[in-house]
């Protein structure tokens, strides 16, 4: 039952992993990876030298730390607020409703965002014109870019988010809330004192997860929200290594790129698993 599994990280994730010689090559594909010249760190100090690592750098910092803050915790407090609910039929309800968006595309989530937040027509701007306001270019506008990112990562991803932490919130032994409602303790203490110290080995492990990928905010939903006007708060590194190695054909630049971001990403899965062992919980490894 494993075997598709591995294969698909063997063929996917890890056989890939030899291409990232090109990234200290001047790569010619007529010539291959057996006949380009080698380049060395050429193109690693050219990225660190341009003004552009700084902008790349500041937009996917601010963006992936306001992922942490305010998307990071939703999953927890819906799966909080479905285990409170005692009408399975209408928890079930609620959960296919909120699991429902993440089966969607990028392409129609931001096409959906799009019709409403659009000033020729949109439903959010009629609304503001309707109550004697001017028409807001939420899609233009370089202030509205991150707001409405995360917003959209909150919308598709929180329902999905919080399969994990209903899993692990029915390990949970029911004779402990029974113990507590005899000293009194309400729904609101239960959930302090009980069920979430339970599931703060998953919340931890979660936590890691996402510092691992804090500089891999994905490709496609920024380069979908990308425009001329947004642009210098949006760029990213993943959409600006399409950018280089796409589009400008500089394939060995953007290989060192991205090898810069995976390790950048790898060594923060290192530093948070031994903060989270340091502080006596398990972490991933």
């Amino acid at each position: 039952m494993a075997v598709p599994g591995i294969a698909y990280f063997l063929v996917f994730k890890y056989a890939p992993m030899g291409g990232l010689v090109i990234a200290f090559q001047d790569y010619m594909p007529f010539l291959g990876i057996g006949g380009s010249p080698w380049a060395g760190f050429d193109h690693f100090v050219r990225f660190f030298t341009e003004d552009t690592f700084f902008m790349l750098l500041r937009n996917t910092i601010i963006i992936s730390v306001l992922m942490l803050v305010f998307a990071f915790p939703v999953p927890i407090v819906l799966a909080l607020l479905l285990n409170e609910v005692r009408t399975r039929s209408f928890q079930r309800t609620i959960q296919s409703v909120i699991y429902l968006p993440h089966f969607l595309s990028w392409v129609i989530v931001v096409s959906i965002f799009y019709v409403m937040l659009t000033t020729d027509g949109g439903s959010i701007n009629n609304l503001i014109v309707a109550a004697g306001g001017e028409p807001v270019p939420f899609l233009t506008d370089p202030d509205w870019l991150r707001p409405m990112y995360i917003m959209q990562e909150i919308w598709k991803g929180a329902g999905w988010g919080t399969i994990v932490y209903l899993a692990a919130m029915t390990a949970v032994d029911t004779q402990l809330y029974e113990a507590s409602e005899l000293d009194g303790a309400n729904r609101l203490r239960q959930t302090w004192h009980i069920t979430l110290p339970a599931i703060r080995p998953t919340i931890i492990v979660m936590f890691i997860l996402a510092i691992g990928d804090f500089l891999e905010l994905g490709f496609e939903h920024m380069y979908l929200v990308l425009n001329s006007l947004n642009r210098e708060v949006g760029e990213i590194f993943d959409t600006y290594v399409y950018t280089a190695g796409i589009q400008n054909g500089q394939l060995s630049y953007a290989s060192a790129v991205g090898l810069f971001k995976g390790l950048v990403g790898l060594l923060l899965v290192i530093m948070a698993n031994k903060m989270a062992k340091r502080f006596g919980e398990e972490g991933v490894y």
